[in-house]
């Protein structure tokens, strides 16, 4: 089951009681949220950032490693296993991303009167430097994974004095022309944050995590212990799904704006990417990508799809290691 498929189904039943019982429903909405955030709470520090918070967990000893998550994701995907792979040697940095997990949403996207407006991969890459400089890091190896990707290479170019180098781990870098699908489409509607949202926050089973976590999965399966671990109720919070819908739904103009300036880049890239990742395809997003940042050294897994850092760890860290090598970093 999507996201979508969910959404509808609690739509239907739920729209007359929202017609009537709109508070109710923000009512129970604000209990689970409240619970999910006592089971999940913050297992980093939270840095302010003119006046945003921005929640950073800080492990290992070594060159600076910064590692930046995908859509509706958290620090809690990085922490799950695969940082302690590396914090024998590089002192890793999980941020989450602005209005997800922890981290706070920028001034811009707060005070916008349609709440629709969305932190650019630029402004969030400008945000969580900030926040890296004030744990002390003067250059770094910045991993993104996904819509993290588009975050990196955003780094690269607003600020290059702090960036030693990139890993894309199945990073979106190329516009596509195909829709989103259903669910982003409706949260782009009037009725994603006033209706959808709520509803999808206050009545979403605990059991959806398992089939959305499946097609994210696809075609491997999430590690086991990983739906309890990584909070799938800190998604499914009102301010969480609306920032990452607005994030999702603006990236397309973003990344459209991003590509002419491919050739600027002069950093080391190391990309890692999936033949059979079906969310990010590697056919748009990884083939002939190193002919437009020719600095780029591309990592094709064969019938790896979009969680390469879960089911191949050993090629992201690989992966790692020689962005590292590169930048002289070690």
């Amino acid at each position: 089951m999507t996201w979508t498929e969910l959404a509808l189904k609690i739509l239907l039943p739920a729209a007359v009681l929202l017609a009537g019982c709109g508070a109710y429903v923000d009512q129970r909405a604000d209990t689970r949220e409240i619970a999910t955030e006592k089971a999940y709470p913050p297992i980093g520090q939270i840095l302010m950032v003119e006046g945003t918070p921005v929640h950073a967990v800080v492990q290992g000893h070594g060159p600076d490693l910064i590692l930046i998550h995908g859509a509706s994701g958290n620090a809690r995907d990085f922490t799950f296993d695969f940082v302690d792979r590396l914090t024998d040697r590089y002192r890793v940095i999980v941020f989450d991303r602005p209005g997800l997990g922890y981290t706070g949403r920028i001034d811009a996207a707060v005070n916008d009167p349609d709440g629709a407006r969305a932190e650019t991969p630029s402004e969030q890459a400008i945000l969580l430097e900030a926040a890296a400089r004030q744990l002390g890091v003067k250059q770094a190896i910045i991993l993104g994974q996904s819509y993290g990707g588009a975050v990196a290479l955003a780094w690269g170019l607003e600020r290059p004095d702090t960036a030693a180098a990139l890993v894309l781990v199945s990073s979106v870098s190329t516009p596509w022309e195909t829709d989103l699908g259903g669910w982003y489409a409706l949260m782009d509607s009037p009725l994603g944050p006033n209706v959808v949202a709520p509803l999808v926050s206050a009545f979403a089973p605990d059991r959806s995590a398992d089939s959305v976590l499946e097609n994210i999965f696809a075609p491997q399966s999430a590690p086991t212990g990983y739906a309890d671990y990584v909070g799938v109720g800190l998604t499914v919070r009102r301010e969480t799904l609306i920032s990452n819908a607005n994030q999702v739904n603006s990236l397309l103009d973003y990344i459209t704006r991003l590509q002419p300036y491919y050739p600027d880049y002069s950093l080391p890239i190391e990309a890692v990417h999936g033949d059979a990742d079906e969310i990010v395809p590697y056919a748009l997003h990884g083939d002939g990508l190193d002919q437009r940042l020719t600095t780029l050294n591309m990592t094709k897994l064969p019938g790896i799809g979009h969680m390469p850092h879960h089911a191949a760890p050993d090629a992201v860290v690989s992966a790692i290691d020689r962005a590292a090598a590169r930048s002289g970093l070690r």
